[in-house]
């Protein structure tokens, strides 16, 4: 038996006129205007048995009509409801039981009756939304649903990986909280497995049995426990060119050369010295495998001060002498660089020919096999370099994901917060275009190998378009910029109504939830997750209102020039 019992209920009006997923329908009784709000769910008779016709509340209108034919002149209210179909509800389909689909299975009939859903039924049809009587050991709940707090309000986990997802709101509107939710339930699960760029350190409070912290090494970190290092080798080399290379030098061309040759050199010797010989005619200039840098600043200092026998044996100047200068100069300026302790630090563990297998296992493992969710910290990389390093980790676990036997890949999520920092809408400099190449790439093809990505921003606007458009689930909070309104409106469906219109007016914690992984859009209150980010917007009113503060400015100048905090 469905959860409508419509003889019980009191209609709210009849089927005026239908336009496909457009229905009006006249209100018969006009307090019942007073229970109307935008956005609310209303079910609509069917003709067919066993259906009802899902739609949501898109306009209310009380129009004034004359009777001209009326000595009396008086004026007849006739109150209008706008109403678009989102949706069939079944009462049976094979097995299962109350089963919403978001496809019309019919059309209304004219004069069909149309009832507001409220109290009891509104919890009922909830229930059936959001999958309670699935079975689903470990169904995703993330809050509760604003028209009806009674109601848990969950999202299908597997198509809300499966398809991307976005996370976007305002300072202050909720979003750090949220992904922290998320975090909290995905690391209840077994075998969970994802990866939050923490750009700011703001997530370092959250902890749980599957959850680790790493972050990329300091100016004066050494290899150790919860230290990340990312050595130069594993840099593609585009990706070094766009680091080291001023492509406005007009000896650019001959300086990648020479620096590609040496690279080459400096591969091939290692892997003769580490005992892996029948590797060096499979590499490439992008293989992932250890070189000396000391060594090819040595040969291109060669190269730079080179002399050649010329004509009557007379010693004349090589090639490439004095062409490589400005090329070494900004390489060695690199490489002594304390803020990339990170990539060129001088530890024999990072030139060793399997330190990126421990890496990956650090970075890929599920829980099951000693990993799970992994919060990186990359508060201490310059922000000059932050999109070239933030890529070169989604890069390396693609690659690998791809090059893994497919009945044993364990899918993976992303999590991408404050994206638009290193997948900008505008990519100018060579390492913002590395970056943006490489997340392009896994939004493209990343599902096809376990890979989902939830990109997190309170800047949707300077998102690049073709990473958001990939996205199929969309957790929206409150958007108080328009160009990031304008943005989330197109693209989200038009078949949700007026929601896209809430997005300045929701409350903190509040949100939006549309796509794949919600069967109809929704406005759900997030549950706030167990342990809360270091994301507090700070009260100023309040701190200038504290008699004393403390004197904390010479401490952080004293950070600030040693590079440690």
């Amino acid at each position: 038996m469905g959860i409508f019992h419509f003889d019980d209920m009191h209609p709210l009006g009849m089927v005026q006129s239908v336009d496909t997923s457009n229905v009006v329908v006249c209100v018969e009784d006009s307090t019942q205007l007073s229970q109307l709000q935008v956005n609310h769910l209303v079910v609509i008779r069917s003709s067919k048995t066993g259906q009802a016709l899902i739609g949501m509340v898109s306009k209310i209108v009380r129009k004034f009509i004359e009777d001209v034919d009326n000595e009396s002149d008086t004026d007849f209210s006739a109150d209008i409801v706008k109403i678009t179909l989102i949706g069939t509800l079944l009462d049976r389909e094979g097995t299962r039981k109350n089963v919403f689909k978001r496809t019309l299975e019919s059309v209304p009939e004219i004069d069909s009756q149309c009832f507001l859903m409220t109290d009891e039924v509104l919890a009922s049809f909830m229930g059936v939304i959001s999958g309670t009587d699935s079975g689903m050991e470990h169904p995703l709940c993330i809050g509760r649903y604003t028209m009806n707090d009674g109601a848990l309000a969950f999202l299908d986990g597997n198509k809300l990986f499966q398809r991307h997802a976005v996370i976007v709101g305002s300072t202050g509107s909720g979003k750090s909280y949220t992904v922290a939710a998320l975090i909290e339930k995905i690391a209840e699960l077994p075998s969970c497995n994802a990866i939050l760029f923490d750009i700011h350190g703001e997530y370092a409070p959250i902890s749980g049995e599957h959850i680790q912290h790493y972050k990329i090494a300091g100016p004066t970190d050494r290899p150790m426990d919860g230290v990340m290092f990312l050595p130069y080798w594993l840099l593609t080399y585009e990706e070094m060119l766009s680091l080291m290379l001023d492509r406005s030098d007009s000896n650019a061309p001959n300086q990648a050369m020479v620096f590609s040759q040496a690279v080459m050199e400096g591969k091939r010797s290692l892997l003769d010295a580490s005992g892996h010989p029948d590797l060096s005619e499979a590499i490439t200039l992008d293989s992932p495998v250890p070189y000396k840098m000391d060594q090819i600043l040595e040969l291109l200092d060669y190269k730079n001060r080179e002399m050649v026998t010329g004509a009557n044996s007379r010693e004349k100047q090589g090639d490439f002498y004095g062409k490589l200068s400005r090329f070494i100069q900004r390489l060695e300026a690199k490489v002594n660089d304390k803020r990339l302790n990170f990539m060129f630090a001088k530890d024999d563990m990072l030139l060793e020919f399997d330190y990126m297998d421990v890496l990956c296992k650090h970075l890929m493992a599920p829980a099951s096999q000693g990993g799970g969710v992994k919060i990186i910290d990359f508060s201490e990389v310059p922000s000059d370099i932050l999109p070239l390093i933030v890529s070169l980790l989604a890069r390396i676990i693609f690659s690998v994901q791809q090059w893994m036997e497919r009945s044993k890949i364990s899918p993976l999520a992303i999590f991408c917060d404050e994206a638009h920092l290193y997948i900008p809408a505008n990519a100018q400099k060579g390492v913002e275009l590395s970056s943006l190449q490489s997340f392009e790439r896994i939004a493209k093809e990343g599902l096809k190998y376990g890979i989902g990505l939830v990109i997190v921003s309170q800047r949707p606007s300077e998102v690049n378009r073709t990473v958001l458009s990939q996205s199929s689930n969309f957790i929206a909070m409150r958007l108080t910029n328009a160009d990031d309104q304008l943005v989330i409106k197109k693209l989200l469906p038009d078949s949700i109504g007026n929601f896209a219109d809430l997005l300045p007016v929701l409350d903190i914690g509040e949100a939006i939830a549309v796509g794949d992984a919600s069967l109809l859009p929704s406005r759900i209150l997030i549950e706030a997750p167990r342990q809360k980010p270091n994301s507090a917007t700070v009260k100023f009113w309040n701190e200038w209102s504290q008699v004393t503060v403390p004197d904390a400015i010479e401490a952080a100048v004293r950070s600030m020039r040693q590079q440690e905090r």
